[in-house]
């Protein structure tokens, strides 16, 4: 940040309020007495005013001056604008050599958006080193410690912010440096050493490998960017249960709630061995329980009625940040905040990816009910379990096919590939084959590269679902794959990397569709976003 150092994320507090900038506004007062007299531009005239020719060309005047102060004021304000614009860092968004489609569109032609949030222990200038500590760290490439994707819903009426442990295990793709070219060969490794891989953009390749997630944009921030971050809002409260003393971090506060400002807001995020069990898992919660509390605080406009504050806001957000190319201005930011503002704090969810502990001090995804989060996250839906049934259309849509079996269009395409794994050559053919035999004549296997990791069929009308149900039953996909999608032409199916070989849907490999199983797992620990009673459990061995 300072220095020219590079400054990292999180981005999603600064979102909110990143792009508005104070707009600086002078007053122009008029001569007193009689009014503004023709003597005032050098015309002549008495104390009554000029001849109605004389006083046009004083109105004249006027216009032209006042025009030209306000140019001069929208001026200003276009330079302090872009003086925020070159306070952000920018990166590549994906270095890996494969990179997961997008999602599509729902019916209404809305699309869910993905950020990943990264928060680096970067010490590459003096102010970082004196924040983190570890000065035998000075100069050592960062690590992400901190990781969350935020999931905002294509109707922007939830979020899901999911966390993933520092030390989880993880497959990284091979990525290259964008600066020096280096190329770093694909790896086994914990998580948070991607970010040595080339750049965050490396981090953002190895969680589409992880989760099968398409991210659509990242956020970075280091130590001096959490630290401005909270002094510009004023401070961020939490909450604990018993009075905490952490050596390693520096966190010490008195049972309750306190306010945590400037390195303070920093030791408690950095704070591990304080809370819970002493690991990163208890460290993810805290985060979260701070993440919410901020949240609920720009949403009120805490701190944000002085124009002052706000200026500093606007300067703490973008100096701490680096973003992806397509983030990389502070009208994208604020458009995107304001994108944000639309969902209601209790439709916020965070959670912690569910876990176990693995041989040589990693965390591994907990079978099950690790895949089960991703795949909410994938296929949009909300980790709260309340999304809105569709019983309110005015019409239903169709179970049964409108047309034969034979008269359906079917387009079929291979969507295996993914960062580690090559497209399974063939596939789109074989599945489209498979449909013929089942009497679906107008198949066809479309050879567009695509990578999924989620088998889905999409209708394009209300009227073709049916249709696409007919063609689930066909090859025993489970109807909550069926989606309505303004981004697809006819029935498409899409073969993901959840289903590389066979004629059949493998048992086991989809979504369960029970109301249950519509929501995050009891070992995700979730936290909603109006929990303002929260409270960190301190580790009794750091207690004073």
């Amino acid at each position: 940040m300072q220095g020219g150092a590079p400054v990292r994320d999180r981005g999603w507090d600064s979102q909110y309020e990143a792009g508005r900038v104070p707009r600086q506004r002078q007053r122009y007062s008029q001569n007193g007495g009689g009014g503004m007299g023709t003597d005032d531009f050098g015309g002549g005239g008495g104390e009554g005013g000029g001849p109605p020719r004389k006083k046009r060309r004083v109105l004249r005047w006027f216009t032209v001056c006042l025009s030209l102060l306000i140019l001069a004021t929208a001026g200003a304000g276009y330079f302090y604008i872009e003086h925020l614009n070159g306070n952000l860092s920018k990166d590549i968004l994906n270095l890996g050599d494969s990179k997961l489609d997008k999602s599509n569109p729902n019916a209404a032609g809305q699309t869910p958006m993905n950020i990943l949030l990264l928060g680096s222990d970067s010490r590459q200038s003096k102010s970082n080193v004196e924040l983190g500590g570890a000065k035998g760290d000075s100069g050592r490439p960062p690590l992400a410690d901190v990781q969350m994707l935020l999931h905002v819903s294509a109707d922007r009426s939830n979020m899901s912010v999911i966390s993933v442990p520092r030390d989880t295990k993880a497959t990284i793709p091979k990525c290259t440096d964008p600066d020096d070219k280096k190329v770093y060969d694909e790896t086994t490794d914990k998580i948070n050493t991607s970010l040595q891989h080339g750049g965050p953009g490396c981090t953002v390749a190895t969680w589409e490998e992880l989760t099968g997630i398409p991210v659509d944009h990242f956020m970075m921030i280091d130590f001096s960017g959490v630290v401005s971050m909270a002094d510009a809002v004023g401070g961020v409260p939490v909450c604990v249960n018993n009075n905490v003393y952490d050596p390693q971090s520096k966190l010490r506060l008195k049972k309750g709630n306190s306010v945590v400002r400037g390195e303070q807001a920093l030791h408690w995020l950095r704070t591990r061995h304080g809370f819970g069990d002493g690991s990163d898992i208890g460290r993810a919660r805290a985060q979260h329980l701070y993440m919410n509390s901020m949240v609920r605080q720009l949403k009120a406009g805490t701190k944000l009625t002085d124009p002052g504050k706000m200026r500093g806001l606007a300067e703490a957000a973008t100096k701490a940040l680096t973003v992806d190319e397509g983030l990389g201005s502070v009208k994208k930011l604020y458009d995107l905040g304001n994108d944000l503002k639309r969902v209601p704090t209790k439709r916020i969810t965070m959670v912690t990816m569910p876990w176990q502990y693995a041989p040589g001090g990693y965390v591994v995804p907990k079978n099950g009910d690790a895949d089960h989060t991703f795949s909410l996250i994938r296929n949009d839906v909300a980790l709260d379990g309340k999304d809105k049934k569709k019983a309110h259309a005015k019409k239903p849509e169709p179970t049964e096919p409108t047309q034969p079996r034979s008269e359906i269009p079917v387009r079929v395409m291979n969507g295996t590939g993914s960062a580690l794994q090559p497209p399974v050559s063939g596939r789109a053919g074989v599945v489209s084959e498979q449909l013929g035999r089942k009497g679906f004549a107008q198949t066809t296997a479309d050879q567009t590269p695509k990578s999924q990791a989620d088998t889905t069929i999409s209708y394009q009308r209300r009227d073709q679902r049916g249709n696409a149900l007919a063609v689930a039953r066909a090859i025993g996909l489970p109807e909550n794959a069926v989606k309505h999608s303004s981004g697809v032409q006819g029935v498409t199916l899409v073969v993901g990397g959840d289903w590389r070989e066979g004629t059949s849907y493998p048992k086991g490999a989809g979504r369960s569709g029970g109301e249950q199983e519509n929501k995050a797992p009891d070992s995700a620990d979730a936290l909603r976003g109006d929990d303002d009673k929260a409270c960190m459990e301190v580790n009794p061995s750091y207690v004073w």
